[in-house]
């Protein structure tokens, strides 16, 4: 007997990313003292995000020609602009509104500048990578070596105008990249080693995709209520149509763009940097917090559906080709036993 849990899970748009990613937030949600409780090599699943994407990283890396690095730094380049330009314009618009302090009451009670810079600036890299690896091409991965400069708050208090308090760290930067860079060297030395690597960035997805949903807990959407979801909606459009139409004129489908298009898990802990560095925003900070907390899970959920779709309506014909070739691969592999049988 067999259970097809592969084909139920692609029918899902972007699948292998969000049904793992809400398996993970479920339990850590509703069960969060699992890993705990289990320990070891469970355990390990839940809390082990960060290794894992750096082998897939390397995994990556090693199917990225070195051919293709005018390409990753006019990508990368321009995601990076355009999502960080987004960021800068709203942060402009409503600083002149709301100045510093966060909405007081009503509706709209906990907004401030600090949370919409905080939430539109920084893109979730892991989420962009695990979507590029299955909807995009592996120099679409690379760009993001670019794009690595959003994260932390350094860009955010550039954005706010206190740029200088906090020093741009270097060896974090290297760091996030290097593993990708090992991986391009292995594979352009040896054709055999990029074969073999690359054959493994599928199977890493939803072992990414579960481990990072361990660190996303649902009720942070609960607790921010409807302007959570808002915020985390206004994200996904308000720099998503824009990085779309980037990517297309940069020569790519809009896949990327789309791709780009969240917000990264560590924007959470920015406005409590940007407060300790700048008092001014001490009473933004905590309500801050919450709201782009929200936006991260609202964000992890709805831009692989989004990037699958626009994969299928607009994506590159030969990665596409290769989807639908797999899943005919597939459909034959599993119907054979059956005609085995008769």
């Amino acid at each position: 007997m067999q259970i097809p849990i592969k084909r139920t899970i692609e029918s899902v748009p972007g699948g292998m990313m969000v049904v793992p990613l809400l398996a993970g937030a479920l339990i850590a949600t509703f069960f969060p003292g699992t890993p705990k409780l289990f320990g070891s090599f469970t355990g390990a699943l839940f809390s082990g995000a960060l290794t894992i994407l750096a082998v897939f990283y390397v995994c990556m890396g090693a199917s990225i020609d070195f051919r293709a690095t005018p390409y990753i730094m006019k990508k990368g380049g321009t995601l990076l602009v355009v999502k960080v330009g987004i960021a800068m314009i709203l942060g402009l618009i409503f600083g002149q509104v709301l100045g510093e302090a966060p909405v007081a009451a009503g509706m709209f009670a906990g907004l401030s500048t600090l949370a919409i810079v905080a939430a539109m600036n920084d893109t979730n890299g892991g989420l962009y990578m695990a979507l590029m690896g299955q909807y995009g091409r592996p120099r679409d991965v690379g760009a993001y070596t670019v794009m690595s400069l959003e994260s932390g708050p350094f860009l955010t208090m550039v954005t706010l105008g206190v740029a200088g308090l906090s020093a741009f760290p270097w060896q974090t930067l290297v760091g996030a990249i290097l593993p990708l860079l090992v991986g391009m060297i292995i594979g352009n030395l040896d054709r055999e080693m990029r074969a073999f690597l690359s054959r493994a960035i599928p199977v890493m997805i939803p072992f990414f995709a579960f481990a990072l949903g361990a660190g996303l807990d649902l009720s942070k959407v609960w607790q921010a209520g409807l302007l959570g979801l808002a915020m985390g909606v206004a994200v996904v459009v308000f720099t998503g149509i824009p990085l779309f139409f980037a990517d297309r004129l940069t020569g790519g489908t809009g896949v990327a763009g789309v791709a780009a298009a969240s917000t990264a898990g560590n924007a959470a802990a920015v406005p409590a940097i940007v407060a300790s560095a700048n008092p001014a925003y001490a009473d933004a900070a905590g309500p801050a917090t919450i709201l782009v907390a929200a936006c991260v899970v609202v964000t992890a959920i709805l831009v692989p559906i989004l990037t699958a779709w626009v994969s299928r309506r607009f994506g590159d014909p030969e990665v596409v080709g290769a989807e639908v070739a797999g899943a005919e691969e597939a459909t034959d592999s599993a119907a054979a036993p059956t005609v085995a049988g008769r």
